[in-house]
């Protein structure tokens, strides 16, 4: 296995900047998630690792070698894409062994039947090995793509959302496969998502991409609990975050005068002058389960709506003209349109530059 390494990599399609000066170290052995939304150019930078694409600037290190003038052959990466991209016609047998019978390669046959029947072993495929993939779910084709990649022993794994296609319920039981093979093959892992669910449970590490920018890398907890600016603030959580305007008037945080403001304790008084310095309007941040119901004080507002989670209740309460998401538990049982008092964890509760959408506790910082 390798590390990764990229510089100041930048890639358009005619007037399009898919990348622009990304730069990014991936460890070795690491399980990294590239989270954005569609068009954020995370596929892009999949495709420029692996040889498949030329970036026009910036380089691509792969262990100790820059690998720019490399092609997609040479550079000992596997690419797990989204589509399956099978032989129907071929067993999984076959469609495992397949990668292996080049030439280029000189396997002996012994070897590439063993690699094969421990891939399957691994993906828990054994008993589909003599079945035809046409005759396969979409849960036993993605293992036998994943197995594809596992047969060549390479150096990198690369994975462009290979579990997007599937229901709800097997994504979740093949992200739990996925972090297991990770641990299993001691490899270092790009897996490329949209989905912030996937990023967050599945990542030792998330880069979090937007318009081809590499907008802050971290833990999930530093990302959840720490993001860069709203955009990240808003993309990372579900249900998201609670961001409004405000003004600081009297040591208050002033939304809307008197229907829609609140006080901090001196800690937090003191955490917010300290980052905020002498402005007077911030972007104020709040994590649903940051908002809490009370029965006296607080900020009064009606509740609006209420999504039965199951295992929590998702509350929509509506003050000021401003609908804010609260997390309670699901016993909580409220009529729509009743008047509710909610208030803020004073030490949650995060400050962003306005104009910059920056988030202020982290002024200056690399993302």
């Amino acid at each position: 296995m390798a590390k990764l390494t990229l510089k100041n990599l930048s890639k358009s399609y005619g007037e399009i900047a898919a990348l622009r000066n990304l730069s990014l170290d991936i460890h070795d052995q690491e399980f990294f998630v590239l989270l954005g939304p569609t068009g954020a150019g995370k596929t892009t930078t999949l495709r420029c690792i692996a040889g498949l694409e030329k970036p026009e600037a910036g380089e691509v290190w792969i262990g100790e070698d820059l690998v720019n003038n490399w092609s997609a052959a040479n550079r000992d990466v596997a690419l797990v894409f989204q589509q399956y991209s099978l032989y129907p016609n071929y067993t999984v047998r076959k469609n495992l062994e397949f990668p292996l019978r080049s030439k280029l390669r000189r396997i002996t046959a012994k070897e590439i039947g063993l690699r094969a029947e421990k891939a399957a072993e691994t993906l828990r495929i054994s008993h589909l090995l003599d079945r035809r993939t046409d005759r396969l779910s979409g849960g036993e084709m993605q293992r036998v793509a994943i197995g594809r990649a596992i047969v060549r022993e390479p150096r990198l794994f690369l994975m462009d959302e290979p579990l997007s296609n599937l229901d709800a319920k097997l994504r979740e039981l093949l992200r739990s496969e996925l972090q297991e093979l990770h641990l299993k093959l001691g490899a270092t892992l790009v897996f490329v998502t949209h989905d912030q669910v996937e990023a967050m449970t599945m990542g030792d590490r998330i880069g979090v991409l937007c318009e081809g920018q590499l907008v802050q890398v971290g833990t999930p907890y530093e990302v959840y609990n720490m993001p860069r600016n709203t955009f990240v603030a808003s993309f990372v959580g579900t249900p998201p975050i609670n961001l409004f305007d405000a003004t600081i008037n009297d040591e208050k945080i002033v939304v809307a005068p008197e229907k829609f403001e609140f006080s901090l304790p001196p800690a937090a008084r003191s955490r917010l002058s300290k980052v905020a310095g002498d402005r007077t309007k911030l972007c104020v941040g709040v994590r649903p389960e940051h908002v809490k119901l009370v029965k006296t004080g607080g900020i009064a507002g009606t509740l609006y709506g209420a999504a039965d989670h199951g295992v929590e209740m998702i509350m929509t309460i509506n003050v000021a003209d401003h609908l804010i998401h609260a997390t309670t538990p699901s016993t909580t049982r409220i009529p729509l349109n009743e008047s509710v008092r909610i208030a803020f964890t004073p030490d949650k509760v995060h400050f962003f530059d306005p104009e910059t959408t920056e988030n202020l506790a982290r002024a200056g910082n690399d993302p």
